[in-house]
């Protein structure tokens, strides 16, 4: 039984993914201009959160948290990185996770 806890532990993915988040800076907030064919999933004029993914960046895609509170790639030129306070970043921090 005590080897059971111990797999568990050992083998939890969701540390994992937890871990591949934090790597970079707090999250990014992005103003989206464009949602050619995707009006459903994006709002123009809206801030969305933008997460780190380096392989996507290459190829001029960001991976963007949309409506439907799944992150999906869109283009970058969708977005403009906005610049926030401090105090509005941790607010949506709070709200957004």
């Amino acid at each position: 039984m005590a080897s059971g806890a111990r797999n568990s532990r050992s083998n939890g993915s969701s540390t994992g993914r937890k871990r591949q988040r934090r790597i970079g800076s707090e999250p990014r907030y992005v103003l989206c201009v464009n949602n050619d064919g995707y009006p459903a999933s994006l709002d123009q004029g809206k801030l969305y959160r933008c997460l780190r993914d380096p392989k996507a960046k290459r190829h001029a895609m960001w991976r963007i948290v949309d409506e439907s509170g799944e992150d999906y790639l869109y283009p970058s030129d969708w977005f403009i990185e906005i610049s926030l306070p401090a105090a509005a970043k941790r607010r949506l921090i709070a709200v957004n996770g």
